[in-house]
């Protein structure tokens, strides 16, 4: 593994890695603060023992999100310099932004957890609501610094030089809002997916029924909210694209030719060297539409482009297939989940549709995944999008690759830990969270 390949891989580890993190932290307080409410508004004691479960499961990964996440701004630095030597000043606003959002949401979490029975309960539910707030303004934070990369803007380069910086203008450029929303989107879709899944399974093994029934009608509303949004803020994010990237656009539908009424690509395998896609199922003039909502607009094709500066395009259009294979899946799964509610209650009690979530519950994440291979690959050769290369980015030190394999053993370590503890929180429902429980035991029954 040559050092560039190991630099490129640690980056793909780490964000691929923390990026679960980044979309819990930003959706589970809200479930959290949700059964808060619901606690709050009934006295039904269910919904105390839930919020507690959740608050713990936040903690937990919180926890491991800071030291992902840590590492990643170690990793800027270490692989990167050439990158970080200019582009900190322009962008650092969002990062700096995001370390106080992030020691918000420490103190919150800390007066949450131990605020039960100390603090007026409005305030303590506004603690775990503020979680919730600073989360979700950490992880767009981080993505308005991400789409700079995208969409560079709030300086002028000349002869070299990153001159006349502007970091409010950096910090909110064309692809912040897109990409920010987009990422909010697919966060409660994998997050309120993932957490419905786990949820359901437990119902089928017939453990603490009712506490984790309400727990999989929380978390399966919030992963409508997802699954309905996604399509919304995917057709601004793909807009955007086509006008800031239509290299990318054309990337992600394997489109080699310019054309007028450009055909919507399903499927389909690219050959690069032929510069055709084989197999794939075409749909006329619907990528015209979607592009410009003009059905006979042109859309540039790969051919209109360097052959230097395309980017894989073999890895992007198979990521973007994953993502819209999989968000579809949850938007008819959501739209059997919302029909269920309203017109056949009855199907919510079936094991199939249980069983439905439980087989859900890696979807969202590999959307997620996909789309942001999308984002990133679709990128390449740049780091910074039509200024800066990314080899011409990357750190000089030899032997990178002993840092991505030290990297790796400690991501690997981290989720080991995780699952663990994760498991040994689902195991103390009975005795610490369900009221409802003939094992559980609550601070009245030991004193």
């Amino acid at each position: 593994m040559d050092d560039f390949i190991a630099a490129r891989s640690q980056m793909a580890l780490s964000l691929g890695f923390h990026i679960i993190f980044s979309c819990v932290g930003m959706v589970m307080p809200f479930l959290m603060a949700f059964a808060h409410w619901k606690y709050l508004k009934t006295g039904n004691e269910v919904y105390k023992g839930l919020t507690k479960a959740w608050s713990k499961g936040v903690a937990i990964l919180f926890a491991t999100g800071a030291v992902s996440g840590t590492m990643l701004s170690f990793e800027l630095g270490l692989l990167w310099p050439g990158f970080m030597k200019h582009s900190g000043p322009i962008f650092g606003m969002p990062f700096s932004l995001e370390g106080t959002a992030f020691f918000i949401e420490a103190i919150a979490i800390g007066f949450f957890l131990y605020g039960w029975d100390k603090f007026n309960k409005w305030f303590h539910w506004f603690c775990g609501f503020l979680v919730g707030i600073s989360g979700l303004a950490s992880g767009i934070l981080v993505v308005a610094a991400n789409a700079w990369m995208n969409s560079p803007s709030g300086f002028d380069y000349i002869n070299g030089n990153y001159v006349n910086i502007d970091p409010v203008k950096a910090m909110f450029n064309d692809a912040w809002f897109p990409q920010a929303l987009h990422m909010t989107v697919a966060a409660f879709c994998a997050t309120g997916f993932a957490v419905a899944g786990v949820h359901a399974y437990l119902i089928l093994k017939k453990k603490n029924v009712e506490f984790h029934t309400k727990a999989f009608r929380i978390a399966a509303s919030f992963a409508l909210i997802g699954a309905f949004g996604a399509p919304l803020s995917g057709d601004i994010a793909a807009k955007s694209v086509a006008e800031r990237q239509p290299i990318k656009l054309a990337a992600m539908e394997a489109h080699f030719e310019t054309e007028k009424g450009a055909s919507f690509v399903i499927g389909g395998i690219p050959d690069e060297d032929k510069e055709e896609i084989k197999y794939a199922i075409k749909i006329p003039k619907v990528l015209s539409f979607l592009v410009s909502s003009d059905f006979n607009s042109e859309v540039k094709g790969l051919k209109d482009f360097p052959r230097d500066e395309w980017p894989p395009v073999s890895v992007v259009h198979y990521a973007f297939q994953i993502m819209i294979f999989f968000g579809v899946i949850m938007i008819i799964i959501g739209s059997i989940y919302v029909y269920s509610t309203f017109f056949k209650k009855e199907w919510l009690d079936k094991n199939w549709l249980l069983k439905t979530f439980v087989w859900a519950t890696p979807f969202g994440y590999i959307a997620l995944e996909a789309g942001w291979t999308v984002t990133e690959v679709g990128r390449q050769p740049w780091i910074i999008y039509g200024i800066m290369r990314t080899i011409d980015a990357v750190t000089p030190m030899p032997g990178i690759q002993y840092s991505f394999y030290f990297f790796t053993a400690i991501f690997v370590s981290l989720s080991l830990i995780l699952i663990f503890l994760l498991k040994r929180q689902i195991k103390m429902v009975p005795k610490l969270y369900d009221p409802t429980d003939v094992e559980y035991q609550s601070k009245s029954k030991k004193s």
